[in-house]
């Protein structure tokens, strides 16, 4: 099997973004989705911390910066379509969303009614 470097095979969308899901190294919790663009994924790879694109600010982001709940980065998985990634962490502080949450997937959707209740019961 032939090493490839990750930065050229990333199959990037039109804003030059690729998915990212963060998952807890340890548990196996899904902590959140965000999206990296090569600069963000070259820092992350420095760094051993996630850095991630902002598509709202349109500019790079530290997770935790503000916070101070980074997260150091254990493992990166592409996937098999070189179009997603797969970071495990360890989420420090324990919470990964910006709502205080452990995890950004808190709004369980009742499978008969379709329903959801806004409120993280973890």
């Amino acid at each position: 099997m032939s090493k490839k470097n990750i930065s050229n095979d990333l199959k990037l969308d039109d804003k030059g973004l690729i998915p990212v899901i963060v998952q807890d190294y340890k548990t196996k919790d899904v902590l959140m989705l965000a999206y990296m663009n090569k600069e963000s994924l070259q820092l992350t790879l420095r760094d051993k911390k996630d850095w991630f694109y902002s598509r709202s600010r349109n500019k790079l982001w530290l997770k935790g910066e503000t916070s101070g709940h980074f997260q150091e980065v254990c493992e990166i998985h592409l996937d098999c379509d070189n179009d997603t990634l797969l970071v495990k962490v360890n989420q420090v502080g324990g919470i990964a969303c910006h709502t205080g949450s452990m995890s950004c997937f808190y709004k369980k959707i009742d499978l008969e009614t379709g329903e959801f209740d806004d409120e993280d019961n973890a």
